[in-house]
């Protein structure tokens, strides 16, 4: 003879699935035995593996950001100096400092200041061109011409320390190249 289940034996069983979902676990029904399961710990571990992905992400971005910031820079300081080579040709009479060098070049863009910019980082090559014949093209003179009508390229190179989150320490080279025809 079989005995019905009562008020007493569903109220036991409801009673632990209550109790399951206010504390949070998960009841695991098997072969007789029913086995409570915490996953609190689960969340923890979650969260962990989340944030470094989205804190490397972040700082990723951040130094990226910082690259393009000094690019920025980089590029502003080549066409100073070219604008600083080409008023200061073999012709100039207005300033005190006619006939600028490659040397000259150099310490007038390290000494700039850009913020954020290390001087000893900074690499600046000067390249004197003198005009030919139509149409205008340019080539590169054997020694400095810097007379009314030739051109002064200058490229500026800065060594920028890239620190990306579990990647090596590596350097990104940026430069930037600019090219005026001397005024004076």
């Amino acid at each position: 003879m079989m005995k019905a289940a009562g008020p007493r034996s569903e109220g036991m069983l409801f009673g632990r699935w209550r109790a399951a979902l206010i504390t949070g676990c998960r009841l695991h029904a098997g072969r007789g035995r029913r086995i409570f399961y915490r996953d609190e710990g689960s969340d923890i571990v979650e969260m962990a593996l989340v944030s470094s992905v989205l804190f490397a992400m972040l700082f990723g971005l951040i130094e990226v950001s910082l690259a393009l910031y000094t690019f920025n820079y980089v590029s502003d300081a080549a066409r100073e100096a070219t604008r600083y080579a080409s008023v200061r040709g073999s012709s100039c009479n207005l300033l005190t400092n006619c006939n600028a060098t490659a040397a000259q070049i150099q310490t007038y863009v390290q000494n700039l200041g850009y913020p954020g910019m290390k001087p000893a980082n900074t690499t600046v090559t000067s390249t004197w061109l003198s005009p030919s014949a139509a149409p205008v093209t340019w080539s590169t003179c054997g020694g400095t011409c810097n007379a009314p009508g030739d051109a002064v390229q200058v490229t500026v190179t800065y060594r920028f320390p890239l620190g990306l989150p579990f990647v090596s320490k590596s350097v990104l080279s940026l430069h930037s190249t600019s090219m005026m025809v001397i005024a004076n």
